[in-house]
């Protein structure tokens, strides 16, 4: 166990809880990768080159059936190479329950402890980590490197700091005594938090860290054991995750398939096979929208998903529509909108938006965003790194399909060359048209580098589609602008009505893609994009029960 979370464990979930309840700024792990000293990059860079091409060696669980990989990296058509062991889904769930029987009655400090001490041998990966990102995502290095690594553990610290205070919440054995007259009743209770069982992870290819970690840390430090069933195009980086976890396990002498990795390939996936289970108790997903509502539909299961949704942008009034646009245009870029937060669809009123006490043409103002979203295309330096990569071949066909689409295309999307690597699959965005009457096209997540400018008659017509879309298709993030306290007030009750969070007049360094740990909620669980919250009590609290039991003292 590393000395420092052996020593300051405590400490760590102590100062977790008090930004929980603070929700004010809190890193555990700093973004800046300078903070984790001058070797950690070339340290990191020889590792995953030493990986490549190899079996993944790392992790801890015995006697595999076969070896299987299938990365691809995004930037350099390439494969990686990795291969992981695979095993057969039953031998996977017989050690998951024999592991379960012991994980349970491990007391929570100790948990704690063990899930501490795995987030600080991760940390001593991040670089590793961020190159692991980069080469099956397709983010940017910086952006791997912040997604996966420190953003990842904070989220990862978040669910099991809260864990850690609710199974804390109610005292482990009281006396009890009831005053009857001349005698009473005494009884002795024990309140017993009792977890559900076998925990299934199912990640996604472009986030396969930090969409994973909260679930799988929620679920251990609540006394579940974790199957970890990645993406087969975007399993090394939750790989040196797990197996850091099978490390902290095996240093404290506890069983290592608390926590399994379970590989599969595309041509024979298991997720389905995993997810109906009976032994399987609890689910975490995240992914579209179809396999969601499988997952949420399979009977005797608790789900938390986090599915595809409709994240609109409702344009009213601005101080100043320059650094708006250049807000906006970036947040529509990063990654080449290939994040569950990325803003789609834009509602601007057919008759302009106030800047000050003057009118912006509608016209004008499209064609300002427009502008901004061309010029990091046009910029040789700026596009290639916000954009990344488009990790799945199957994003760029989408955006081909969409130019079939009954709108005007006001930016078409072109390859971008990236100078690093001249083979990298990297596109710029396309921006339609549409008028608010063609809901059929803007209706609908199309995931991938696609912005769709929706020409409404007013902003009470923006309001009106923008909250009918998240209350049937969901939205994970919105984003308002206007200068008017009453049109403000108007936008945030009328989206939390459909239990979407508002981000109104976001400029500068922060945008709308961006949820932070120990502060932001990530989903709020009650629209149509998932049915769980990064990081609320329920997140933790449904994977275990509470149970009383009584005796006469």
């Amino acid at each position: 166990m590393s000395a420092t979370a052996a020593t300051n464990y405590k400490e760590i979930i102590e100062n977790a809880i008090k930004a929980i309840h603070a929700r004010t700024f809190y890193a555990q792990y700093p973004e800046h990768p300078k903070a984790y000293g001058e070797e950690a990059p070339v340290k990191g860079l020889e590792a995953f080159n030493n990986q490549l091409g190899k079996s993944f060696q790392g992790l801890l669980q015995q006697n595999p059936e076969s070896w299987a990989g299938e990365e691809a990296s995004p930037y350099t058509g390439k494969s990686l190479g990795v291969t992981y062991p695979v095993f057969e889904v039953e031998t996977t769930i017989v050690r998951a329950g024999r592991a379960f029987s012991a994980w349970k009655n491990v007391s929570v400090d100790t948990r704690a402890e063990i899930l501490v001490d795995a987030l600080e041998r991760v940390k001593n990966r991040f670089f590793e980590i961020a190159h692991a990102t980069q080469h099956s995502t397709g983010q940017s290095f910086m952006m791997s490197f912040q997604a996966s690594g420190p953003h990842a553990s904070d989220r990862a610290l978040e669910a099991l700091a809260v864990g850690y205070e609710e199974l804390s919440r109610f005292p482990a054995n009281v006396t009890w005594e009831k005053p009857m007259g001349k005698t009473s009743v005494v009884l002795q209770k024990q309140f017993k938090p009792v977890p559900k069982g076998i925990s299934l992870c199912i990640g996604c290819s472009t986030f396969p860290i930090w969409n994973s970690v909260p679930g799988i840390f929620a679920s251990l430090i609540t006394g579940n054991t974790v199957i970890v069933k990645p993406h087969p195009k975007s399993v090394y980086p939750i790989a040196i995750v797990v197996s850091e976890i099978q490390n902290a396990l095996q240093a404290k002498g506890i069983d290592i398939n608390v926590c399994q990795l379970a590989v599969d390939s595309s041509a024979k996936l298991i997720t389905k096979q995993l997810a109906e289970h009976q032994l399987i108790k609890l689910i975490d997903y995240t992914g579209g929208s179809t396999f969601g509502n499988y997952i949420e539909s399979i009977p005797g299961k608790t789900t938390f998903t986090e599915k595809a949704g409709v994240n609109s942008v409702i344009l009213d009034s601005v101080v100043d529509l320059k650094p708006v646009v250049q807000n906006l245009s970036f947040a529509v870029s990063l990654y080449s909108g290939q994040m569950c937060t990325a803003p789609q669809n834009f509602f601007i009123p057919a008759g302009g938006i106030k800047q000050g006490h003057t009118v912006i043409p509608y016209e004008e103002v499209k064609k300002a965003l427009v502008d901004a979203i061309a010029g990091i295309a046009n910029h040789p330096q700026m596009g290639p790194g916000t954009y990344g990569a488009v990790q799945n071949p199957l994003t760029v066909k989408r955006v081909n399909s969409v130019r079939e689409l009954d709108a005007t295309i006001l930016h078409d999307s072109k390859p971008v060359v990236n100078a690093e690597f001249p083979e990298a699959r990297v596109i710029s965005p396309i921006v339609l048209e549409v008028d608010a009457k063609d809901s059929g096209i803007y209706e609908e997540e199309l995931f991938g580098p696609i912005v769709i400018i929706v020409k409404t008659k007013d902003t009470a017509q923006s309001i009106e589609l923008a909250k009918d879309l998240v209350e049937k298709h969901g939205a994970i993030t919105f984003s308002a602008y206007t200068t008017d306290e009453a049109t403000a007030t108007t936008i945030t009750e009328e989206l939390e009505s459909v239990f979407a969070p508002v981000s109104l007049n976001l400029t500068g360094m922060i945008w709308v893609n961006q949820h932070a740990g120990f502060s932001d909620f990530h989903v709020t669980g009650g629209n149509p994009a998932g049915n769980a919250s990064f990081t609320n009590p329920e997140y933790v609290n449904k994977r275990f029960v509470w149970i009383g039991h009584r005796r006469v003292a």
